[in-house]
């Protein structure tokens, strides 16, 4: 039985500009198409975290990003790399998180739009995985449970897990 929803931050949840910075200061700030609607469902059956390298955030950073599109209320914690000490996709990285939540991995599910960083490696770790590749990216990508193209499809794809 699924009960924690780990999602990546950037090009995930919201949208990554790529400016220089850290995310909550930037100009501009958006949500990924479809994320919004599918954390407002998904929030009132699963606890919905950010495990994000978010380079250069802590959680307090990745909360005020959060804040600035409304996204904070659908999430119940933050996990980045630097408060955790080690970047996806090291094993370490999901094992704490594990660890801090006190769940077993196998009720964990991670989504996020890099294989090798987000799925790869939550899936060595034993979580159920949600690829998000927007762009349909050519390639074989074995590690992730299901691939999805639009956010929109996110709470189908966590019903067929």
């Amino acid at each position: 039985m699924i009960k924690a929803l780990l999602f990546d931050w950037g090009n995930t949840v919201m949208i990554d500009f790529n400016l220089p910075g850290p995310m909550f200061e930037w100009k501009k700030a958006a949500w990924v198409f479809g994320a919004e609607d599918s954390l407002r469902e998904l929030s009132l059956t699963y606890a919905c975290y950010i495990a994000t390298n978010a380079g250069q955030s802590d959680s307090s950073m990745v909360l005020k990003g959060l804040k600035r599109v409304g996204a904070d209320k659908y999430f119940s914690g933050i996990f980045t790399s630097s408060d955790i000490g080690f970047e996806k996709p090291d094993l370490r990285f999901f094992q704490e998180i594990v660890c801090k939540l006190n769940i077993p991995v196998d009720e964990f599910v991670m989504i996020g739009d890099n294989y090798l960083k987000d799925i790869e490696g939550a899936k060595s770790c034993g979580m159920k995985t949600i690829f998000y590749d927007p762009k349909r990216k050519p390639g074989h990508y074995p590690m992730a449970d299901i691939i999805i193209h639009s956010m929109k499809d996110l709470p189908a794809a966590i019903r067929n897990l």
